[in-house]
């Protein structure tokens, strides 16, 4: 009996800047790093060129947002300086308005979408399973578009997205909760503003529930550049925390109505910096 080969997926065309959040907008250093010989508009420059046009078309995708407008507004003012001529805003209150409204064509059209902070529940919750979120996955895998997110916007590129869970409860077993993201990076959570707010405890229990998946955590005006699906690249003036969980020997994440302090063994880390490169590992076989 002939053996049936094993396929492998395609890996996607598009690029994903996958950005901690602040990230500097108005060109001057901001921090004793910046000042010291990183470019202060290091990330959000690297979103245009990527695109590989000098003016290429943006979609500002603003949905995450509470004050759309004057997020719009500040993202169109840095793109406009980059060499962006056409900047849009695509915004949904609810649901019902994505289901309604057609994007084909500006989502067609757009070398770079870039979706801003906020809530990446909203965005889930009304994006997930349109017509919209299926073009722009599309597109992703077979053509070379450049799909960036920032803060909320960046958390919602993850397969399991931390929803809840913050610095003064993320030790105790169960206080962080999670759901399904926009699955950009399958098996891998992003956890954004990742020092600043001490968020690595949080980030622990999501790989202790889900150790199949890897955890990645960026620093503000930082940013992963991510091709081919897997080759990751440091952009930016903090760090990036990688986190798995493969070889961990015992946790408490299923007492998780005990009020106790989380505890798992054998976590394993790395710390990148602007730079630096990284290969995201095959996490599971391809079955026929």
């Amino acid at each position: 009996m002939r053996k049936s080969k094993l396929n492998h997926p395609p890996a996607p065309a598009g690029k994903l800047v996958v950005i901690g959040g602040h990230e500097n907008k108005n060109g001057r250093p901001e921090t004793e790093m910046q000042k010291e010989g990183n470019d202060p508009l290091e990330v959000l420059e690297s979103v245009m060129l990527l695109s590989g046009k000098s003016s290429p078309v943006i979609e500002v995708i603003t949905t995450a947002s509470g004050e759309p407008e004057e997020s719009f507004n500040d993202y169109l003012k840095i793109f406009n300086r980059l060499g962006a001529a056409d900047v849009g805003q695509i915004f949904h209150q609810d649901r019902g308005e994505v289901l309604y409204d057609d994007l084909t064509e500006r989502i067609g059209r757009a070398d770079v979408l870039f979706f801003t902070g906020g809530d990446q529940l909203k965005l889930t919750s009304i994006y997930g399973g349109t017509k919209l979120l299926s073009q722009i996955k599309e597109r992703y895998i077979k053509e070379p578009i450049v799909i960036a997110g920032t803060s909320a916007g960046a958390m919602a590129f993850s397969t399991p997205m931390i929803i809840s869970g913050n610095k003064d409860n993320q030790q105790r077993v169960g206080a962080v909760r999670i759901t399904t993201g926009f699955s950009l990076l399958k098996n891998i959570c992003i956890d954004t503003h990742f020092v600043d707010r001490s968020r690595f405890v949080r980030m622990s229990q999501v790989i202790a529930t889900n150790p199949g998946c890897i955890g990645i955590g960026i620093e503000e005006d930082t940013a992963l550049v991510v091709e081919h699906g897997k080759s990751i690249r440091v952009i930016g003036s903090g760090v990036v925390i990688i986190i798995d969980g493969f070889h961990t020997k015992s946790s408490n994440v299923t007492e998780f109505d005990s009020g106790q302090c989380i505890s798992i063994s054998d976590l394993n880390v790395s710390i990148l910096k602007d730079g630096s490169v990284w290969e995201i590992p095959a996490l599971e076989p391809f079955f026929i």
